[in-house]
């Protein structure tokens, strides 16, 4: 008993180690909101799966950056995604927007889970157009064996 609490103990100490340094906040908290708003909606081109808000890999807060000084010049939320997007291309956006270049994107995983099924169907009627499937004389024996005795234990 003795050994295990201190081993949770431990280990719930280690978390802490784990924690991380606080991001660099602007010095106006309005433009810091405006800045992880926008930064929410972009990809990091670092991680591909988080946003640049949540990366903390150095191009996110590179990029960070860039976002609050192009809001402390005065531009809009449209004009700095606009320049992101014409920076890094629709794959930097969070939610890429539906057309022909990105086409790939939103039907890809549907046409992958409907080819799969394809192959699935196509392989069953294979199997059934086959018939018997293929024993050796030791599982013929084993299965006889198996369904005599499951034939005895339903009389």
């Amino acid at each position: 008993m003795g050994k295990a609490l201190v081993l949770t103990l431990l280990l719930l100490l280690a978390g802490a180690g784990w924690g991380r340094e606080a991001a660099p906040a602007a010095d106006d908290p309005r433009l810091e909101e405006r800045t992880m708003a926008i930064a929410s909606q972009l990809r990091c081109p670092v991680c591909q799966n988080q946003t640049i808000a949540e990366s903390d890999a150095d191009l996110a807060k590179d990029l960070r950056g860039q976002i609050r000084q192009q809001l402390r010049q005065g531009k809009s939320e449209t004009e700095v995604v606009g320049y992101m997007t014409a920076r890094y291309g629709d794959f930097i956006l969070w939610r890429p927007p539906f057309k022909s270049t990105t086409l790939v994107l939103w039907l890809g995983p549907a046409l992958l889970v409907l080819l799969g099924l394809i192959g699935l169907f196509y392989r069953l009627a294979r199997e059934r157009e086959d018939g018997e499937i293929d024993l050796s004389e030791a599982e013929h024996a084993r299965a006889g064996m198996l369904l005599g005795s499951r034939t005895e234990m339903e009389k």
